[in-house]
């Protein structure tokens, strides 16, 4: 496809960390995958973010990987902004995958912190360089430092914001503060890592979302988005507030691939949840309760449950995990 000119917003607003749909014994399930894709852009999702942590990159492999990219390109890539995944500790095997995934015909790249590693700010800065100039692709950066254990400072986005293929930020830091100084002296395009930090990130001059409760609440992310940009700032919170109970749940414990493929099996968009080790599927009562957070919130309807949920809380984004922004992704 061929990007937005506007670089306030170079990948759309909403995007979706999407998950890799797997058969019952483990493999990539490419038509759930296209299925799921499809539902996702016409919930409103202006990108699809594939091959993330989300997307269980740690445990799929390179031919998967190509495959996805290819399959989901094809199927959506007319209508939606499809990133790749080209997250590694190892500076080279990211380089292939950004060119594999060129080559696959993904829109962008996003790289992640090497994790683990904990490089020093010059290896932040001479990775995410080598990786940028290995395609034509543009590229949104991922800081995430609960789990790649460093965060880039403010001198190296600097730097690297000035390479021209450098182009956003993922940023799950959770520090809206200096999201709002980045954005100002960088330029780039400053996308919420967060679920729970959609409306904080726009209030500072932020693009939007990469979600993973964009799989069951897109619509109305996107609805946020429509009503913050036209200055109907109340109706945007009043939204927003629709999906608090939904986030938390997708979110809670750092479980995020695990619960969203669990709502999207509870919806009938997925036939399976399965997961590749270490992660594993969320367990019968774990999407008991997923289930009754998304009958309470209106995202299926009471007739789906197979079961009886437990009875929800007054307060329904209680039921499972602990708020959005406290466990990283």
């Amino acid at each position: 496809m061929v990007l937005p000119a506007d670089s306030a917003r170079p990948f759309g607003a909403v995007l979706t960390a999407m998950v890799t749909p797997m058969t019952p014994d483990g493999a990539v399930d490419l038509k759930a995958a296209v299925k799921l894709a499809k539902k996702l852009v016409d919930d409103g999702n202006d990108g699809l973010v594939l091959s993330g942590t989300t997307g269980e990159s740690p445990v799929t492999h390179t031919p998967e990987k190509v495959e996805l990219v290819a399959a989901v390109v094809e199927a959506v890539g007319d209508r939606a902004a499809i990133l790749a995944g080209a997250g590694s500790n190892d500076t080279a095997h990211a380089i292939r995958m950004a060119t594999q995934a060129a080559d696959a015909g993904a829109d962008g790249l996003l790289v992640v912190s090497p994790y683990y590693s904990r490089p020093t700010q010059e290896g932040l800065y001479q990775h995410f360089a080598a990786v940028a100039d290995s395609t034509e692709l543009p590229v949104m950066l991922y800081d995430i430092p609960g789990r790649s254990g460093v965060r880039i400072a403010p001198e190296t986005f600097a730097r690297i914001a000035e390479h021209p293929r450098v182009v956003a930020n993922k940023d799950a830091t959770g520090d809206v503060w200096s999201a709002e100084q980045l954005i100002e002296t960088t330029g780039l395009a400053w996308y919420s890592g967060d679920d729970g930090l959609l409306l904080p990130f726009l209030s500072v001059g932020g693009a939007g979302i990469v979600s993973v409760s964009a799989h069951v609440v897109g619509q109305r992310f996107a609805e946020v988005v429509r009503l913050w940009d036209a200055g109907d700032h109340t109706g945007a919170l009043r939204v927003y507030r629709t999906t608090v109970p939904v986030v938390n749940a997708l979110n809670g414990a750092g479980a995020q691939a695990v619960m969203a493929k669990a709502a999207l099996q509870a919806q009938g968009v997925l036939e399976h949840r399965t997961l590749r080790l270490p992660n594993v599927a969320a367990s019968d009562h774990e999407v008991a309760h997923l289930r009754a957070v998304l009958v309470a919130g209106g995202v299926i309807p009471a007739s789906a449950h197979p079961m009886s949920p437990p009875e929800l809380p007054e307060d329904a984004s209680a039921v499972i995990g602990h708020p959005a922004i406290a466990t990283p992704r």
